[in-house]
C-alpha cells in the first residue's frame, strides 16, 4: 500500500471528514464502479460506468476529502428503510440477534488509489461509528472483504462465522454492539489522537465521546450507590480498591465522633490553612510549597490542563495508575511515550533506560512510586540521582500515594520543595485510612504551587476531612505500626497465592499484582466468579498495554479477611479451571491466617 495521506502524502492540507453532498452522488457511483466492478470484479461492468443500488435511496455516505478531491468513502444504511444489503446474503432467522430498529449497516468502505493506507480506512470506519452512535445505534453489522478483514477486527467488529461470496470477492459477516465498540476503540487512543490532529472534522457528532477513567469500586454494585444496602458491607470484600485495611488513628475517630454534627453543618477554613500548616510541620517543608486538593485525581485535573497542550510530549510508565493515561490521552490529548516495564524484571524501572529517555527533554514525566498495579518501588536515593541530572526544562510529577508503605524516609517531598522542576503528589487516602474523605496535596517549587493555588476553588476540602487529616498527622506512631503489619500480611498473602500456582509480583505497598497461568481461566472470568461470592477484585489488564488477560490485582486486608479471600479465590479457581485444589484451599486459608 502507498503511504497514508494522514502520514504526509498530501500535507499540509488537512483531510476533511463530512457527509457527501447530493450533488456528489453521481461521482461516488462512478468511483464505486471503478473499484467494485473494474478492479475487484464483484459486479459486472456497466456501460454507463456507474454502480448504485436501491439502498442508495436512503443511504448516507461519509467521505474523506482534501478540497474537492474525494480520497475515500463509506456508506451507512440506517434502520428506517426496512432493508439492508446483508438481506441479499443471509436469512434474518439465522441471526435474529442482529435485527432491530437500532441496527445500522456499514458498507462500501473504500479508499482510492493513490491514497490507500490503513489510517484513512480506519478514519472512515471510525467516522461511521461516531455518526451511528450519535443517532442511537445499538448494533453495527458489516461484511468485510477478506483481504482487509484485519481492519474491521481492529476497530472491534467480530466475525459471526459466516462467509459470503459476491462475484469474485469473498466477505465475512461481522457485527458488534456500539457500547462494545466504544470500549474497544479506547485501545487505539494514541492513533485516534494523531488522526484528530490531522483531520478537519465536519460531521454533526463529536470526534469522540468524553470518557471516564475506569477505576475499582465495583463492590458498590452489591451495596448500592444510593447506600440502600449498607448492611452488606460486612459481608462484601472490596479488594478491587486499595483502601487501607486498618481504621484511622484513634484521634481521627474521636475528633469526628465528638464534633460530627458541627463539622457537617459548618463551612471549613477557606484555603485549608490549618491543614497545610499541619502538613508543612509533619513533612518539614514550607507552607508555600503546598497545594490542597480533594484527592490526587482532583490535583491531576487541576495541574495537567494548565501545564500541557496537545503538542506536549509526556513520558509515562506502563503499566501504571490509569488516571494518568486517561488525562493525558483522553482529556489533554497530548503525545504520550511509554516506558515498558517488563514482567521478567518484576516490573522494576530500569534507571539507565530512564536516564537515556530523559535526554529527549519531555515536557512532563510521570512516575508513580511505589507503582500501581505492580507495587514496585524505586529507592529515594536512586530517584533523586536521576532527577538531579535530568534536563531542567522537564517537569517531573512523582505520585507518592503509597510511599509510606515503602518507608518513612522514602518520600521526595523536601527534595521537590527545594527543586525547580519536581512536584510530589501525595494522597492521604490509602496510608491514613481516609479514602472516604478525599484529602491530598501537592508539594513542589513555590512559584508553581502559587500559580496552582490561584486556580484552586475555595473550600476545596470539607471540614470533616480537614479535621481528620490534621488528627492523622499527629499520630505517626500509630500508622507506622499499621504499615509494619501490612508488610507481614502482604507477605503471607503472597506466599498463599503463590501456592495456587500463580506468579505474584513482590510488592512494597498494600496490594499484590498476580499473573494467572495462561492455560487457565482469564482474570475477567475469575473476577466474575469471585464477585458472585461477595469478593470484588480488579482485572488489571486495562492498566497497561502488556499485562494481558490474566493479570489480577488484589488489595491486602486484615488476617481474617485475607483467609476468607483465599478460600473464595481457591474455590473459584478450582471451579473455573477444573483443577483439583481442595488441599490447596485448606493450606492457603490457614497460611493467610
Amino acid at each position: 500500500m502507498n503511504a497514508s495521506p494522514l502520514n504526509g502524502l498530501i500535507q499540509p492540507e488537512r483531510v476533511i471528514v463530512r457527509l457527501a453532498e447530493t450533488s456528489e452522488r453521481r461521482h461516488l457511483y462512478r468511483l464505486r464502479h471503478e473499484v467494485y466492478a473494474c478492479e475487484l470484479g464483484q459486479h459486472a461492468p456497466s456501460p454507463d460506468g456507474l454502480l448504485s443500488d436501491a439502498l442508495d435511496e436512503f443511504n448516507e455516505y461519509i467521505v474523506a476529502a482534501v478540497g474537492d478531491v474525494i480520497l475515500g468513502f463509506v456508506s451507512i444504511t440506517p434502520p428506517g428503510g426496512g432493508r439492508f444489503s446483508i438481506d441479499k446474503y443471509i436469512a434474518r432467522g439465522e441471526f435474529p440477534m442482529l435485527f432491530s430498529d437500532r441496527l445500522y449497516e456499514v458498507r462500501l468502505l473504500t479508499v482510492l488509489n493513490p491514497y490507500r493506507g490503513r489510517e484513512l480506512a480506519l478514519l472512515l470506519m471510525y467516522a461511521a461509528f461516531r455518526w451511528i452512535r450519535k443517532r442511537g445505534g445499538e448494533r453495527v453489522v458489516a461484511i468485510g472483504r477478506r483481504e482487509v478483514l484485519s481492519l474491521y477486527l481492529r476497530v472491534g467488529l467480530e466475525k459471526l462465522g459466516r462467509s459470503i461470496q459476491s462475484g469474485a470477492v469473498r466477505y465475512e459477516l461481522l457485527s458488534a454492539r456500539t457500547d462494545d465498540l466504544e470500549h474497544r476503540l479506547r485501545r487505539h487512543t494514541p492513533i485516534l489522537n494523531r488522526l484528530e490532529r490531522g483531520v478537519d472534522w465536519r460531521l454533526d457528532c463529536p470526534f469522540r465521546e468524553p470518557a471516564a477513567c475506569f477505576h475499582g469500586g465495583a463492590f458498590f454494585d452489591g451495596i448500592g450507590v444510593e447506600f440502600e444496602k449498607l448492611e452488606r458491607r460486612h459481608r462484601i470484600i472490596n479488594a478491587d480498591v486499595l483502601d487501607a485495611w486498618f481504621p484511622p488513628a484513634p484521634g481521627v475517630v474521636d475528633a469526628l465522633r465528638e464534633n460530627l454534627e458541627w463539622a457537617v453543618r459548618t463551612s471549613p477554613p477557606t484555603a485549608c490553612e490549618g491543614l497545610l500548616r499541619a502538613i508543612a510541620n509533619a513533612r518539614s517543608v514550607p507552607v508555600d510549597a503546598l497545594v490542597p486538593g480533594a484527592g490526587s485525581s482532583a490535583l491531576i485535573f487541576l495541574a495537567f490542563p494548565r501545564w500541557l497542550t496537545p503538542d506536549s510530549r509526556v513520558l509515562l510508565l506502563d503499566p501504571t495508575y490509569g488516571e494518568y493515561a486517561h488525562m493525558l490521552e483522553q482529556v489533554v490529548r497530548c503525545r504520550v511515550d511509554r516506558v515498558r516495564l517488563r514482567r521478567e524484571r518484576h516490573y522494576d524501572l530500569d534507571g539507565e533506560r530512564l536516564r537515556h529517555l530523559l535526554k529527549r527533554e519531555y515536557d512532563l514525566v510521570v512516575l508513580v512510586n511505589p507503582n500501581s498495579p505492580t507495587g514496585r518501588h524505586v529507592p529515594a536515593n536512586v530517584l533523586k540521582s536521576i532527577l538531579s541530572n535530568a534536563p531542567g526544562r522537564t517537569r517531573f510529577w512523582i505520585d507518592e500515594t503509597y510511599v509510606e508503605y515503602a518507608g518513612a524516609v522514602e518520600s521526595l517531598e523536601r527534595f521537590a520543595a527545594a527543586s525547580r522542576n519536581v512536584v510530589v503528589c501525595k494522597s492521604m487516602s490509602k496510608v491514613y485510612a481516609l479514602s472516604g474523605l478525599r484529602v491530598a496535596y501537592l508539594c513542589g517549587p513555590t512559584p508553581w504551587m502559587a500559580e496552582l493555588r490561584s486556580h484552586t476553588p475555595p473550600w476545596a476540602i470539607g471540614l470533616p476531612a480537614q479535621m481528620a487529616a490534621v488528627a492523622a498527622l499527629r499520630d505517626p506512631g500509630y500508622y507506622a505500626a499499621r504499615y509494619r503489619e501490612t508488610h507481614r500480611l502482604r507477605e503471607r498473602l503472597r506466599a498463599a497465592l503463590t501456592r495456587l500456582g500463580w506468579y505474584v509480583v513482590p510488592g512494597s505497598a498494600n496490594f499484590l499484582l498476580c499473573h494467572l497461568p495462561e492455560s487457565g481461566p482469564s482474570a475477567a472470568a475469575l473476577v466474575d466468579r469471585c464477585r458472585a461470592a461477595g469478593l470484588y477484585l480488579r482485572d488489571a489488564g486495562g492498566m497497561g498495554r502488556n499485562l494481558g488477560t490474566h493479570a489480577l490485582r488484589i488489595a491486602v486486608k486484615d488476617s481474617e479477611t485475607n483467609a476468607r479471600m483465599l478460600g473464595i479465590l481457591a474455590s473459584a479457581w478450582q471451579t473455573a479451571s477444573g483443577t483439583a485444589l481442595r488441599e490447596t484451599i485448606t493450606e492457603t486459608s490457614s497460611a493467610a491466617a
